[in-house]
């Protein structure tokens, strides 16, 4: 196709002439050029051109055709513009090129986010997450994308959200950091301070259909009314995913397993994915529901995102990395979190229990041969039949002292003064049968797993509103119940575990005027109790450099 330029052509766009066309010199007062389609073509594929350069430039200069038109080049564009179709192959996605795709992908190949098929002989996705990093990364680099998959990357809500409520200064810096790195990533704060009004915030401003994850039944009851409070989302549009209740709706809030089980009917329907105690995400089938996802908008939250197993780092890929955090000790300092003390109260075993603790402990020893927990987990699996006798009396050894007699005494006495100053206190055990005994002895109620959750539901509202002051909870309030007015909690079985630490204080930190929040541990002297104990002060120490205040009660 020969055209010509009847002006003067400066050095700039001459290059640019020469991208795509051949220049054939100087006839009757003009410039003369012939479009080279292997120029072309080479350009385009290599992002050198974009298609714009071409047609502008043509324009720009008035070029006068001697067969065809400007619509002609448009359509010799379009024929040799680098191109890749999207679409679906039965469960596989596939990218169809017309042209070789091998150098262009070669990063995201690297980075496992499409395969080759020698036998399709096609690119295949690897995993639903990365499919719109892949179409994007393709447009970035001059590829014209055809997503013939049937899923938007923005699906937008009916309405637009309106958020009603206040940021402090600290949730606004969280939803900016969120924000710069490409609305993708994880705000780590401590409990209490307010991670699911960003969040909310956070969907109020993308305002596109959202997946919300959490981890227990009761935080998805209290999102629903969060979001409620804090937009004018009319709960119609809301729907809980979860045992009988299947309501999918443009905010659709579900549990880990019911994600993980029916994650093929939530797949495709979202834009934004938020997942709460992001902790728990690293787990093998609960990742499986991150990676399922398309959703390119992802937020994670969390009060302890570091796992002691070192599995935290897999969250990072999966949800865009810890994008925000604060500690405690810095939210103390600006008057976000209530202040407090820890006060350690100890006690003995009564002299049967000595007696059968030294013998389980004997016994303990011998067997295990100086194994690690995790030693003696490990060859019990491959059968060891000493491993598995060490695991089950290391069990009855916790058992024996997370339950011995004494404590009972302590929670009482603790109990009795603190509620002559009116305090609201929270109970944590290990142990269903515990907590049952433990609110018998004090005439209140209990929270534990398998309890129905209307009994869930009216226990944790009497508390809230002062019927009941004192409440017994087991592993399932370590994390997602919100109690705002807590002040005061008692360990009375835990472990070493610095996060369930962290989060049983958190249950109390939410600040309320004048108040100062306490948390008893109630350790039995001489045990395995008192090494526990350290280590959580270690992560105080951490978290607050030495400033906390404790004191130990005898």
């Amino acid at each position: 196709m020969i055209f010509y330029v009847n002006e003067w052509i400066d050095e700039h766009d001459f290059k640019v002439l020469l991208k795509f066309s051949r220049y054939l010199g100087r006839e009757e007062g003009k410039s003369k050029f012939s479009i080279d389609l292997n120029k072309l073509s080479e350009a385009l594929k290599r992002s050198e051109l974009k298609s714009s350069e071409v047609l502008d430039i043509l324009m720009s200069y008035e070029v006068e055709f001697e067969k065809g038109s400007i619509d002609d080049v448009k359509k010799l564009i379009e024929n040799h513009m680098p191109r890749v179709i999207v679409e679906r192959h039965g469960r596989d996605i596939v990218f169809i090129p017309n042209f070789f795709l091998g150098d262009t992908v070669k990063d995201l190949r690297e980075e496992n986010k499409i395969i080759y098929d020698r036998n399709s002989k096609v690119f295949k996705l690897t995993k639903p997450m990365h499919l719109f990093s892949v179409i994007n990364t393709l447009r970035r680099r001059g590829v014209e994308v055809e997503n013939r998959v049937g899923i938007e990357e923005k699906m937008e809500l009916p309405l637009k959200i309106v958020f009603r409520g206040t940021l402090r200064d600290y949730q606004s810096e969280a939803l900016e950091s969120w924000r710069k790195n490409g609305y993708k990533g994880i705000v780590s704060l401590p409990t209490g301070t307010g991670k699911t009004v960003i969040a909310i915030a956070a969907m109020a401003e993308v305002n596109v259909k959202t997946l919300i994850v959490t981890y227990t039944k009761e935080q998805m009851f209290q999102w629903r009314d969060k979001i409620i409070e804090f937009t004018d989302i009319p709960p119609v549009s809301i729907g809980l995913f979860y045992g009988s209740e299947k309501k999918v709706a443009p905010i659709t809030i579900t549990t880990y397993q019911s994600a993980f089980r029916y994650v093929d009917m939530l797949t495709m329907g979202f834009s934004m994915l938020i997942v709460d105690e992001v902790h728990h995400l690293p787990a093998d089938k609960f990742r499986f529901i991150a990676e399922s996802m398309y959703a390119p908008i992802r937020l994670g939250l969390s009060a302890t995102v570091i796992r002691e197993d070192g599995r935290h780092t897999e969250l990072f890929p999966l949800m865009g990395g810890i994008v925000y955090s604060k500690t405690l000790q810095e939210l103390i300092e600006r008057g976000y979190v209530a202040p407090f003390r820890i006060e350690r109260v100890y006690v003995q075993l009564t002299a049967d229990e000595k007696k059968k603790y030294k013998e389980l402990l004997e016994r303990y020893k011998k067997l295990a041969k100086n194994r690690t927990f995790e030693e003696l987990l490990a060859d019990s699996r491959k059968g060891d039949i000493g491993a598995l006798e060490a695991i089950k009396i290391r069990s009855e050894l916790r058992s024996l002292v997370h339950n011995a007699k004494k404590k009972m005494e302590a929670i009482i006495k603790i109990v009795d003064r603190e509620l002559k100053n009116n305090s609201k206190i929270l109970i944590f055990t290990q142990y269903v049968e515990q907590a049952k005994k433990i609110a018998e002895e004090l005439s209140t109620h209990y929270i534990v797993g398998d309890l129905d959750e209307d009994t869930r539901k009216r226990r944790l509202e009497m508390f809230r509103q002062g019927v009941v002051r004192v409440l017994v909870l087991t592993t399932v309030g370590d994390e997602g119940i919100d109690i705002p007015d807590a002040n005061v909690g008692i360990i009375v079985a835990g472990t070493g575990s610095k996060r369930q630490f962290i989060q049983r204080l958190g249950r109390l930190l939410r600040p309320l005027p004048g108040k100062e929040a306490r948390l008893y541990e109630v350790i039995v002297r001489n045990t395995f109790e008192e090494a526990e104990s350290r280590k959580r002060r270690e992560a105080l120490k951490i978290l607050f450099e030495g400033l906390i205040i404790e004191e130990e009660i005898y």
